[in-house]
């Protein structure tokens, strides 16, 4: 399974997506580390000199100043991004599949309506992951408070998926594999 670590067309143009996979026996700290390797080679990528992602108390990378990045890790492969520049931004990626009683519960009745097919381009898990990239780049915001990722509102307003929470919006970015399904969120 590999990521494609090419910039989704109208992103950044200078981010940086890199991959490592996650070694045996694929647990928590072999997905941490894994999580920590892609960081390093992303922001090496991006240009910084710093190469170490520290944790706050909460459990969020703190990637150095002028670097935002985010990390998401299966329990086989890891993927961080670094947009130098951004205010924030977040990465998911996603293997699992989103059952229909998870979509209802994760997904509004107007998203699935309007983004899930036949309608919409999507499936439900490359929505969940849009929602998980959308949270980590609201999230790092710092004024919105604690919230849950499926509070977050989707829609594609001008063909653009978009998602919102109290008034402040992140553009996201899908791309969808067979086996994987991907999401990039930048907040400039």
């Amino acid at each position: 399974m590999i990521v494609e670590s090419a910039a989704p067309r109208g992103a950044a143009p200078l981010m940086s997506m890199e991959t490592s996979r996650v070694a045996p026996p694929h647990g928590p700290a072999e997905q941490f580390a894994a999580g920590r390797r892609a960081a390093a080679a992303a922001l090496a990528a991006a240009g910084s000199a710093g190469r170490t992602v520290e944790r706050a108390r909460d459990g969020r990378p703190l990637f150095p100043q002028g670097f935002a990045g985010s990390i998401s890790h299966t329990g086989r492969l890891a993927v961080a991004l670094v947009v130098p520049g951004a205010e924030a931004v977040g990465v998911d990626i996603e293997t699992a599949a989103v059952t229909p009683r998870m979509a209802a519960f994760v997904l509004r009745e107007q998203e699935r309506r309007l983004l899930l097919a036949p309608a919409g381009p999507y499936t439900a898990r490359d929505l969940f992951a849009a929602k998980e990239a959308a949270f980590k780049a609201l999230n790092c915001i710092g004024t919105l408070g604690e919230f849950l990722f499926w509070q977050i509102h989707l829609s594609r307003p001008e063909g653009v998926l978009t998602a919102t929470y109290r008034g402040e919006s992140v553009p996201v970015w899908i791309h969808p594999q067979a086996d994987l399904s991907s999401a990039v969120a930048i907040r400039r």
